[in-house]
């Protein structure tokens, strides 16, 4: 049993389920524990690093995309207090560059495929939001997943890039502004191990995710042992269903005491 789902994502950026909507979501799960770790943004609902919400603990957090080496990374902040300035202007900086970039891609998109998507951009918006707009659009005949293979996808004809901060950067801010960082899901990236390897320089490490395929666990063990980590989890939910995977009542506990 999933006591803590310490990686979900709502309206916010780009989920699908509301704040409001999180604690019955939960109640079905059994989850007693939520993080709110939405893309590059913090909750403007939440005003404290940890509440209470219909009988849920809710923690407060964010996901940060950073650029370490060659590859893009992303760190999970927990237990956020928003009176930190540094964190609030990295926010609004990437917000400013989210929007003028889902602007733009929207624009290539109803260029390319001569549709109106009646969709602006917006604080929070992200590609997810674009491609359920072109898959659901009567004049278009992709699916989901192919808008990001043949459109928007980090090759396709109408991607845009966007801001991302140093991992330096992006990691003294959250620790500033956090009660504990951990790395998200290592084994998404093209090369785990390098990932894996900037954990000597964070407390923590996501170590239960479905990846939905077989991954080298023993890497996550090793270095856990070798730099005395935090282990979090959580479904990286973009929708309603949480505790697909998470942590432990003894293992919140761990985590607990350092956002309090």
């Amino acid at each position: 049993m999933v006591y803590a789902d310490l990686h979900v994502h709502t309206t916010n950026s780009d989920g699908t389920m509301t704040l409001e909507e999180m604690p019955a979501a939960a109640e079905r799960a059994g989850v007693s524990v939520v993080a709110v770790t939405d893309h590059d943004r913090t909750h403007p609902a939440l005003d404290e690093p940890v509440v209470q919400r219909d009988g849920v603990t809710v923690v407060h957090g964010i996901e940060l995309r950073v650029e370490a080496d060659d590859q893009r990374v992303d760190l999970l902040g927990y237990g956020v207090d928003d009176a930190d300035g540094d964190l609030q202007a990295l926010v609004d900086h990437l917000q400013t560059d989210r929007e003028q970039r889902g602007a733009a891609i929207i624009a290539n998109v109803e260029d390319r495929l001569g549709v109106d998507l009646d969709l602006e951009s917006r604080p929070g918006l992200g590609r997810p939001h674009i491609a359920r707009a072109v898959a659901n659009h009567p004049d278009t005949d992709y699916e989901y997943g192919e808008v990001f293979e043949h459109l928007i996808g980090d090759d396709g004809s109408c991607f845009v890039p966007r801001d991302v901060p140093a991992f330096d950067e992006g990691r003294e801010v959250l620790d500033g502004a956090c009660g504990l960082v951990s790395l998200a899901h290592p084994f998404r990236y093209p090369d785990p191990e390098a990932a894996l390897e900037l954990c000597a320089e964070l407390p923590a490490v996501e170590r239960y995710y479905d990846y939905g395929h077989a991954v080298e666990t023993e890497l996550v063990e090793h270095a856990v042992d070798e730099y005395d980590l935090l282990v979090t989890g959580g479904s990286d939910a973009h929708d309603d269903e949480l505790g697909i995977t998470g942590l432990a009542e003894a293992e919140y506990e761990r985590i607990a005491a350092r956002i309090a």
